[in-house]
C-alpha cells in the first residue's frame, strides 16, 4: 500500500471520529437545547473541524512546526471549514428544511458528500511537505 492511501484509510478514520462528534453534537444542540437545525450545524460543524484538525495534525498528517500548524489550521478552516459549513448547511437545507427529512440522517449524507472534497484539499494544499 503507497504513502496515499496510508494517509486516505487514516483521514477516514479521523472521518469516522468526527462524524460521531458532529452527531452527538447535533443531537445534543437540537433536541436537549432545541436549537434550530440551521443554527446547531455549524456549530456541530465547527467543533468537528477542530476535533478533525488536531488528528489529522498529529496522526495523519504528522509533518511541520508548531508555526506551520498555525497556518495549517488557517488554511483547514479556509478550505475544508467552508466546504464543510457550505456543503452541510446546503444539504441540511435541502433535506430537513425542505423535504422535512430527520436531522442525523441528513448530517451522514452531508458529511458523506463533503468528505472527498475535504480530503483531496487537505492533501494537496494543506498538509503539503512543502511550505510557502
Amino acid at each position: 500500500m503507497n504513502e496515499k492511501h496510508r494517509r486516505f484509510g487514516k483521514f477516514v478514520l479521523v472521518g469516522w471520529l468526527g462524524v460521531a462528534v458532529q452527531l452527538v453534537l447535533l443531537t445534543l444542540l437540537t433536541r436537549q437545547m432545541h436549537l434550530p437545525t440551521l443554527v446547531a450545524t455549524p456549530l456541530a460543524v465547527e467543533m468537528t473541524l477542530l476535533h478533525n484538525f488536531v488528528w489529522h495534525a498529529r496522526f495523519t498528517w504528522p509533518h511541520g512546526t508548531v508555526g506551520q500548524a498555525v497556518r495549517r489550521l488557517w488554511l483547514f478552516h479556509l478550505g475544508n471549514g467552508m466546504v464543510s459549513l457550505a456543503g452541510n448547511l446546503l444539504v441540511m437545507n435541502c433535506l430537513v428544511q425542505r423535504l422535512h427529512a430527520p436531522p442525523v440522517p441528513s448530517a451522514l449524507l452531508a458529511i458523506t458528500v463533503c468528505a472527498l472534497a475535504n480530503f483531496a484539499l487537505a492533501d494537496r494544499w494543506i498538509f503539503t511537505h512543502r511550505e510557502r
